[in-house]
């Protein structure tokens, strides 16, 4: 009886389609960020401010992903921003051959920084390629500090870790120290920043942990992302 690993092959493929892609994205000089998290941690607020402090630093558009509606991108672009809504088909996650699609559909003539905003889950976005040179997540307090710790592929792929919704730390029971330790034990290189997309707190140092990203990957000197470095270890 023959046996075939479908997911394996599904996977291998779209790492494939990533890293050409990556490539493509290099040679075109388009920075490409992929925000993951579960739903409603903040990501379409923390976009509207991140946007709003690259101004005059880099053209921003967003790839809106969602498994169905278009508020989100509709938020976006009345806040000034450049958004494509993508709608997934019942899909969980985005994929390298979706993110294509939305490129195409986005335009990146008039862009120098595209944000993926992955469809909300703590799971499947975290187990594809995007094709994008970095992968970052939001964690809000309401979701409590253990979600590192019981979501260790989330954090163990991504470059940054965001902690959003600070300005609500008297409300929840959240341990800021513990949440970055669980972080740093999934993933003990990546970068993170307490912020609230409410007030604008913490923002400043996320603003610039972009535009010294920005400037590694103008120069060619961006370091291999956490996503590729997981994928590298899985495959040995």
């Amino acid at each position: 009886m023959q046996i075939i690993e479908l997911k394996q092959d599904i996977i291998r493929d779209n790492e494939i389609t990533a890293g050409g892609l990556r490539n493509e994205m290099k040679d075109g000089a388009k920075l490409m960020i992929n925000i993951m998290s579960a739903p409603g941690s903040g990501k379409t607020s923390t976009l509207i401010r991140t946007i709003q402090g690259l101004e005059g630093v880099a053209r921003v558009g967003v790839m809106e992903c969602d498994i169905d509606a278009s508020v989100d991108a509709e938020t976006i672009a009345n806040a000034g921003g450049k958004a494509v809504q993508l709608h997934t088909g019942g899909m969980c996650h985005m994929d390298a051959d979706m993110t294509k699609q939305g490129l195409d559909a986005l335009g990146l003539d008039d862009v120098d920084v595209i944000f993926i905003e992955n469809v909300g889950n703590l799971v499947c976005p975290a187990e594809f390629d995007t094709g994008a040179a970095l992968n970052v997540s939001i964690l809000s307090v309401p979701e409590g500090d253990d979600k590192p710790s019981k979501y260790t592929l989330m954090y163990s792929v991504c470059d940054a870790v965001l902690i959003n919704k600070i300005d609500a730390m008297q409300v929840f029971d959240f341990d800021i120290e513990a949440a970055k330790q669980r972080i740093h034990k999934c993933n003990p290189d990546a970068d993170v920043f307490c912020i609230s997309a409410k007030t604008g707190e913490g923002f400043n140092d996320w603003i610039d942990w972009l535009k010294g990203k920005m400037a590694q990957f103008a120069a060619g000197s961006l370091p291999v992302s956490a996503f590729e470095r997981h994928e590298a270890e899985e495959g040995k």
